[in-house]
């Protein structure tokens, strides 16, 4: 048995579990997918890992699917933060997306000084960090959580957590990560105004802050959290 479709879903999964549907899941897999009876899909819910299971009952407005094995185990991503100032819409969707596929554990929308955006849709974000992870093969699914201010955050940053200050205004500098010690991390990427001076002074001020250069060139927001998970992933996460 072989799935050409991998669903997200919050019921849990086991030998033998029958799993309905919901109304929107259901006219995927039948009104757009075309599956029916019998036909295989890849299900996974954070939790459990990914199991195949079958078709059992198929209709416009639900269905039910029944867990036959596992086909993957649950795979955790490492222990990273992504920490990021929203942007335009597509721009900031595309930043949770490829952070879910680049494997952080979790994505924190943040208010910077030059932060042009008050507001998020969370539920929205969250629908895509689960889209991202159903189309790349992942097992587990990164909380996105609501808008915080960055200086709340770093007003109760816990010790044991390094970060990742990704500052434009080290365009060119050298270093990086080369001796950075393993465990919990984050990577802070800034707004398209930047940060202010205040909060650049906080954060260079910051025990467990690393100041991080991403090339010789200033990079926008949504290309900077990709080269920045890269370095990490690289240096000190699970691509090694």
């Amino acid at each position: 048995m072989k799935a050409k479709v991998r669903l997200y879903v919050e019921h849990p999964l086991g030998a033998g579990q029958s799993v309905p549907l919901t109304r929107e899941q259901a006219h995927y897999l039948f009104g757009v997918m075309r599956l029916g009876a019998g036909d295989a899909v890849a299900l996974f819910n954070g939790r459990d890992g990914e199991w195949l299971a079958e078709v059992a009952e198929a209709g416009k407005r639900g269905g039910t699917l029944a867990c036959a094995e596992q086909s993957k185990p649950l795979q955790m991503p490492p222990d990273l933060w992504l920490l990021f100032a929203p942007i335009k819409k597509a721009r900031t969707d595309f930043i949770v997306e490829k952070a879910a596929e680049m494997g952080a554990a979790k994505i924190i929308p943040v208010q910077t000084d030059f932060t042009n955006s008050e507001r998020i849709r969370q539920d929205r974000l969250q629908a895509h960090a689960i889209e991202a992870a159903e189309q790349c093969g992942g097992t587990y699914v990164p909380e996105v959580t609501d808008l915080q201010k960055l200086d709340r955050l770093l007003a109760n940053w816990p010790e044991d957590r390094h970060l990742m200050f990704c500052d434009e205004a080290e365009a060119g500098a050298t270093g990086g990560l080369t001796g950075a010690a393993p465990g919990p991390w984050a990577i802070l990427i800034g707004p398209e105004g930047g940060f202010s001076e205040a909060e650049r002074s906080r954060l260079t001020a910051l025990p467990q802050a690393r100041v991080v250069a991403l090339g010789p060139r200033i990079l926008r927001a949504d290309t900077a959290a990709v080269a920045a998970m890269t370095l990490w992933q690289q240096a000190l996460g699970d691509w090694r």
